[in-house]
């Protein structure tokens, strides 16, 4: 069976569109992104969707890698063994398969608890995405 992949963010993007390193991050200090980021669950994608910089719509887009993929070292440390968010990062370009469009939201409560959460980080001077 083939791994279906996810990017959850706010950018409007199309079939057929690559999305590559180099542009500004979705998250932490919006330096230009050295790797890009996908998971195997709607979860993580959800959140990817719901904490990405800007004003656009919350999308979360089925993608397929198109090299190396690794996990994620931003959730896979030494405070949680393996991968438990099937989380990954490559350097190499994701293509957009399709779209999800029915999905849900975390509860404004959640939201506001991660985003108090990744704030207290920010002030301790820990960056929530490290490249």
């Amino acid at each position: 069976m083939k791994t279906i992949y996810y990017h959850g963010t706010k950018a409007d993007l199309n079939i057929g569109d690559l999305i590559e390193v180099g542009f500004t991050s979705n998250y932490g200090t919006k330096r230009k992104s050295k790797y890009i980021y996908l998971t195997e669950t709607l979860d993580a994608a959800t959140w990817g969707a719901e904490l990405a910089f800007g004003d656009g719509k919350e999308r979360i887009y089925i993608v397929e890698p198109t090299g190396y993929i690794e996990d994620d070292p931003n959730v896979t440390d030494k405070k949680f063994p393996g991968n438990p968010t099937k989380s990954y990062r490559s350097k190499h370009p994701f293509k957009v398969v399709g779209e999800v469009t029915n999905w849900q939201s975390h509860s404004p409560e959640q939201l506001e608890t991660m985003k108090n959460h990744l704030k207290k980080l920010k002030e301790m001077g820990i960056e929530a995405i490290e490249d």
